[in-house]
């Protein structure tokens, strides 16, 4: 009788946010239906109940095949971390928890074949995995341009030795990268990391020289969308001794998310809207889950919108919580520009299916603020994209938006906290995006190339199964 066949069981460890664990939980399900065995090691509590009902609704979709076990935080003082955001207070809490996962995973009953974790916990998990008799991996949530400055930062900071070790100090007016032809600016980089001491500054200068020490790095993207910066990554140009890159994307939303969808908030009224549209007049706008949308722009927002001529679907997202907005959005516009803006438009201040809102026929170009998952998700769907970055990876993921062509990036707009952009610019940049022709023919190609690589026998399924063999022979070998 021949040998059973070698049971390939990976374990993943999010950190904090639904952007953060979207990607984990995609790539999760990706090496899911390719036989694979899950454990997933999830920390409690969660900041929002939209993570962990994410995590019910992940596990339940894969009984057999997922086993999930807590991370029970340690109890961490608020006033010993330089931060005021719980998101970012989670990944601190997170870090410093690290030291539960060791009995975690020498108590899985199946011998683990890979380690994959989020990218906010390279440095703390080293001592860990080192540890290990099985390769590990973590999962990058941003763009391959933006893991090459990442990657970079470590030479950066060994070039210049003199220097206080603080981004603030050694980065001048741009960073220039091997292998990546346009240097990125020093305005592009995420203003936490030009803060000395931030929580974020100190988890990449930590972490960036860490990456030598892995045995590879997922990321959410493909050749034809960024294939130069995933080359100068492979080929050692970057930072010599990097371990693999797998760009294993596009790694799109799974039934898994959209289970509840059918229950939850106004999406069957929204596509009802959109169906009495014609092809392509749809402006959908939404700067994200997490970007509140100041005050003093909104008014400027809904004229640049209504002045564009197209008819427009608006997520907004004021600074109070949802449940409390009812009477904000008129409180801010007042009676009569509301009024205007219900003939124009759609405005919704709660929970959107935002695939299935790209993927309507109507919706003929999307406003973002640059998250490379939306960045992703309106390729696949082939809609040209507006960036205006609030914050961030969100000009570098922007930039990238821009040299391949699928989209348009105001960059003097800004950031989106810096000053209000007025509303004639605002619907100057809408038309643009909307009537150029040579921008949708490109968000067109850039579609059918996401969906081959996605597809049977596409980049993405030969990376994976490349992958999985190579952990069989791994396990046949002990």
């Amino acid at each position: 009788m021949s040998a059973p066949e070698s049971v390939v069981h990976v374990a993943f460890l999010p950190s904090a946010g639904m952007g953060h664990l979207n990607p984990c939980l995609r790539i999760a399900a990706l090496f899911l239906r390719h036989g694979c065995k899950v454990t997933l090691i999830t920390p409690k509590p969660t900041v929002s109940t939209a993570e962990s009902n994410l995590i019910s609704r992940f596990c339940s979709s894969f009984t057999h095949q997922v086993t999930q076990i807590d991370l029970n935080l340690t109890t961490v003082d608020p006033t010993t971390v330089n931060t005021n955001d719980p998101f970012w207070l989670q990944y601190e809490t997170i870090r410093r928890s690290v030291h539960l996962v060791a009995p975690i995973l020498s108590s899985l009953s199946t011998p683990l074949t890979a380690f994959i974790y989020d990218v906010f916990l390279i440095s703390p998990l080293l001592p860990i995995t080192q540890k290990l008799s099985c390769p590990r991996y973590i999962y990058f949530t941003s763009a391959s341009r933006m893991l090459s400055f990442f990657a970079h930062l470590s030479v950066l900071t060994a070039s210049d030795p003199t220097s206080q070790p603080h981004p603030s100090s050694f980065i001048r007016d741009v960073v220039k990268i091997p292998g990546i032809a346009s240097p990125i600016p020093r305005s592009s980089l995420p203003p936490p990391l030009l803060q000395p001491n931030s929580l974020f500054e100190s988890m990449f200068m930590e972490d960036s020289g860490k990456l030598a020490k892995l045995d590879g790095v997922f990321i959410n993207s493909f050749e034809e969308l960024e294939g130069e910066a995933l080359a100068a990554l492979n080929q050692g140009k970057v930072v010599k001794g990097l371990p693999p890159v797998y760009g294993v994307g596009p790694i799109m939303a799974c039934e898994f998310e959209n289970e509840e969808q059918g229950q939850r908030g106004c999406m069957g009224s929204i596509l009802e809207w959109l169906d009495g549209k014609s092809e392509g007049s749809v402006v959908y706008v939404s700067l994200g889950s997490r970007t509140e949308t100041r005050r003093e722009q909104i008014k400027d927002m809904a004229l640049g919108l209504i002045e564009s001529g197209y008819s427009f679907l608006w997520v907004v997202k004021l600074k109070v919580v949802d449940k409390e907005e009812e009477e904000g959005l008129e409180d801010v516009l007042g009676s009569e520009l509301m009024n205007k803006v219900k003939e124009k438009g759609v405005v919704v201040k709660e929970f959107v299916d935002q695939m299935g809102i790209l993927g309507h026929p109507s919706v003929g170009g999307f406003v973002s603020h640059g998250g490379w998952n939306s960045v992703i998700e309106s390729v696949w769907e082939g809609v040209p994209i507006l960036t205006w970055p609030q914050g961030g990876d969100q000009k570098i993921t922007s930039e990238a938006v821009r040299i391949n062509g699928v989209g348009i990036w105001p960059q003097e707009w800004g950031w989106g906290s810096e000053h209000v952009v007025k509303w004639k610019e605002i619907a100057d940049r809408i038309k643009e995006m909307m009537g150029n022709e040579s921008l949708r023919v490109k968000a067109e190609e850039m579609k059918k190339a996401a969906r081959n690589a996605a597809g049977v026998g596409g980049s993405c399924e030969v990376i994976v199964k490349k992958l999985i063999d190579e952990w069989k022979k791994n396990v046949q070998a002990t």
